[in-house]
């Protein structure tokens, strides 16, 4: 079994970051996994974040777990479809994608669309919910389908943020566990 160190375990947060009670800042205090930070959270380029998380899989001194909230979701798809280090990437955990197709996302977070949509080169799991502002349920089941991940139906959890009281969320890093420790 691979096991990845808690360094290479990437957070992916979305556009304006992941606050303190987010899950994905939780899991960095708890676990000691690794947020990318981009240079910019309120007005994010795509290619800017691209060549960040670029460079940080590339520096990794080993296989590399990716844990995508909202635009980091869009971010990850984006970077596979460019990067040459996907090789790298045991997994990615992506959690309600923000949907920059929408008009009034598309009119705030410019540049990031269309969303890329090949198949990712790694195994991921799409966790989607039935009432997420950003993203419809059917929507972030097309993703799923397009990016070959396999697809939770999450009920109604909003953007599946601090918003959603779920706390250090046990059940997501548990999906996180299975995405690391799969067979090779």
């Amino acid at each position: 079994m691979i096991v990845i160190s808690p360094r290479n375990t990437l957070l992916l947060p979305g556009w304006q970051n992941s606050g303190p009670d987010h899950w994905q800042s939780r899991w960095e205090a708890l676990h000691g996994y690794h947020r990318v930070e981009q240079h910019d959270w309120m007005r994010p380029l795509r290619g800017d974040w691209s060549a960040r998380l670029e460079e940080t899989v590339a520096d990794a001194d080993g296989p590399v777990l990716l844990v995508a909230h909202s635009l980091g979701c869009i971010l990850t798809a984006w970077w596979a479809a460019h990067t040459r280090h996907a090789a790298k990437v045991r997994g990615a955990l992506l959690v309600a994608p923000g949907d920059v197709e929408r008009p009034d996302l598309a009119a705030q977070i410019h540049g990031w669309a269309p969303i890329a949509r090949q198949p990712l080169p790694f195994p991921a799991l799409l966790v989607g919910s039935r009432n997420d502002p950003y993203c419809s349920l059917e929507r972030a089941e097309a993703l799923a389908q397009a990016w070959g991940a396999r697809f939770v139906d999450y009920g109604e959890r909003g953007h599946i943020n601090a918003e959603s009281g779920l706390g250090d969320w046990a059940e997501g890093h548990g999906w996180l566990q299975q995405l690391s420790e799969r067979d090779t």
